[in-house]
């Protein structure tokens, strides 16, 4: 059996993009959490090799690590990862690794955190300049390819790159236009997507650092999630 090792649905973004692929694209696989914090099983994690980090998929004798080289690897067998259209393929493979490289303000002031809103209190400059390459991305690949999907009209892992976009974008209220925001919503309308969202909110483990994160660009207006006392 395929085994895919994630950290909080709620937090880890990184895990996002390999469970979100394999989900949509009906992959075979068994899900392995480890909480952050819990420093038990992340030991006994990075004891059996790779980067001790996730996501690591486990496929037989098989272990690959990194979401990029994930997406990769299940390629090899399941060709529908990327789209068929050479120039789709080459544009999505490009978005992919814009994605995974950079847009490091986004990731450093809006930390993926699925149960809470957070209005922001100001846009840095840094942050309004990753918002905007990604409209610029988005709108691109929408209006070349013709949608609903980044890359045409099925699901592949340029959307899963993004997916964890797609819950900044509603969680911190950024702005987005009206294709953006079509998109947006397709998106979260996905089973996997559904899915995830609502594990996420049942979650029971509360990481102080990633709280501290969404403090750092403006105010919890929300908090969804079922471990949070009313």
């Amino acid at each position: 059996m395929t085994t895919l090792y994630i950290a909080n649905k709620n937090y880890s973004s990184w895990s996002l993009r390999a469970w979100l692929l394999m989900h949509e694209l009906g992959i075979p696989f068994e899900e392995h959490m480890l909480p952050f914090g819990d420093e038990t099983v992340w030991g006994a994690f990075r004891a059996e090799g790779g980067s001790g980090k996730v996501p690591t998929l486990k496929d037989g004798n098989v272990r690959v690590w990194d979401s990029l080289a994930i997406a990769e690897h299940l390629a090899d067998d399941y060709p529908e990862v990327w789209p068929a259209d050479p120039v789709a393929r080459a544009w999505a493979r490009s978005a992919c690794a814009e994605m995974h490289s950079g847009f490091q303000a986004l990731r450093d002031l809006c930390s993926m955190n699925i149960g809470v809103t957070v209005r922001v209190n100001e846009t840095p400059p840094a942050l309004a300049r990753d918002v905007g390459r990604i409209a610029a991305l988005w709108l691109d690949g929408l209006n070349r390819f013709g949608g609903p999907f980044l890359a045409g009209d099925r699901f592949t892992a340029v959307d899963a790159f993004f997916a964890p976009v797609v819950f900044r974008f509603e969680g911190y209220g950024l702005e987005r236009n009206p294709a953006m925001n079509g998109y947006i919503q397709h998106m979260l309308a996905l089973p996997g997507m559904k899915t995830w969202a609502e594990q996420a909110l049942l979650e029971p483990w509360i990481d102080h650092e990633h709280e501290g994160d969404c403090e750092k660009i403006g105010t919890v207006v929300a908090d969804r999630r079922q471990s949070i006392a009313p």
